[in-house]
């Protein structure tokens, strides 16, 4: 018979949203179950608790709560619920598939599972600056409901040898009791090369470590690293994802496209998206915006009714100065 204590940490996990703490007080009953030698129930039991985790988001009747990270991890983990989707983003016809394959393995997660299968859950994003990285986990989170976890990095890596590697554990504890998407920005802080000329001894732990960790990981959420720099990224890191996706530069329609889209309700009619999207070429998608966003707001600053050409093209050319410096 669960006790009073435990009861009430089932309750107060449900209503908090607690999902790492609802499964570990649900299989606490189970273990309790299974000692007084009640074996069908505590079977029942974790057939329920596995069903529920792997659960997918169409399944549910709501939104998947916000648990907030508590602990340690608040410091370790940022956490937000985006509303964001595909259609919000502009990408390459490569990319573009990549993902919407993604999506739609996690969207029928349980009949993959079903036949002995996984989805790609783990994924190396790769690429200059400004080109959608972060903004792709972000995306897939809106697509599929799910919170998405920031790995604090600046938190994460400590001068303590086998700290680094403790907190490591802890979010992929969190990873596997939690169902969500888990960015690791600016990867190659941990995951560079082993043997490198500045490398430490305890890189090379955290990232063994990571290693390790990535490979146990039998999750239903998404593991997603990004990095500006894969020529530094240790070879045996790339084998560990089920996929790694490149993002470029945009091209010259993906330039019209993106001027067109975060211009749209400000531009003049007679703007040559031609010759503008000719100015911008070199720069990131996010050097775009930024130059699209500087527009308009000195538009609305100077009382104006639409950004014209020669204001976007000063907007571009100043972002060209600061990626030549």
């Amino acid at each position: 018979m669960a006790s009073a204590d435990q009861v009430k940490a089932l309750l107060k996990s449900h209503i908090d949203g607690d999902d790492a703490l609802f499964y570990s007080v649900a299989m606490q009953l189970a273990a309790h179950e299974a000692k007084l030698g009640h074996g069908k129930l505590a079977k029942e039991l974790r057939e329920l608790i596995d069903k529920a985790r792997a659960q997918p988001h169409e399944a549910r009747k709501g939104p998947i709560p916000l648990a907030k990270p508590r602990g340690e991890l608040e410091g370790l983990l940022s956490i937000t619920y985006p509303k964001l989707r595909l259609a919000d983003m502009v990408l390459s016809a490569t990319v573009k598939h990549r993902l919407e394959r993604l999506i739609k393995e996690h969207q029928y997660i349980r009949k993959i599972r079903a036949h002995g299968l996984a989805p790609r859950k783990k994924l190396l994003l790769v690429g200059p600056p400004g080109t959608g990285k972060t903004l792709t986990a972000s995306v897939l989170a809106g697509e599929l409901g799910l919170p998405l976890f920031v790995v604090r990095l600046d938190s994460l890596m400590t001068k303590f040898m086998g700290e680094t590697a403790a907190k490591l554990r802890l979010i992929f504890d969190t990873i596997a009791q939690t169902r969500g998407v888990y960015l690791f920005d600016e990867f190659d802080s941990i995951g560079s090369q082993r043997g490198l000329a500045n490398d430490v001894g305890e890189i090379r732990r955290v990232l063994n470590s990571f290693l390790q960790m990535v490979e146990q990981d039998d999750s239903d959420s998404l593991l997603l690293a990004a990095t500006n720099h894969p020529d530094i990224l240790d070879h045996a890191l790339f084998r560990r994802f089920d996929d790694v996706i490149e993002y470029q530069l945009p091209e010259y329609q993906e330039i019209v496209t993106t001027l067109k889209t975060k211009l749209a309700s400000f531009s003049e009619p007679k703007i040559q998206w031609k010759a503008v999207a000719e100015a911008a070429t070199g720069l990131s998608y996010g050097d775009i915006t930024r130059a699209c966003e500087d527009a308009i707001k000195d538009t609305i600053i100077h009382d104006k009714s639409q950004v014209t050409q020669a204001d976007i093209l000063q907007s571009i050319e100043e972002r060209l100065a600061v990626r030549r410096k």
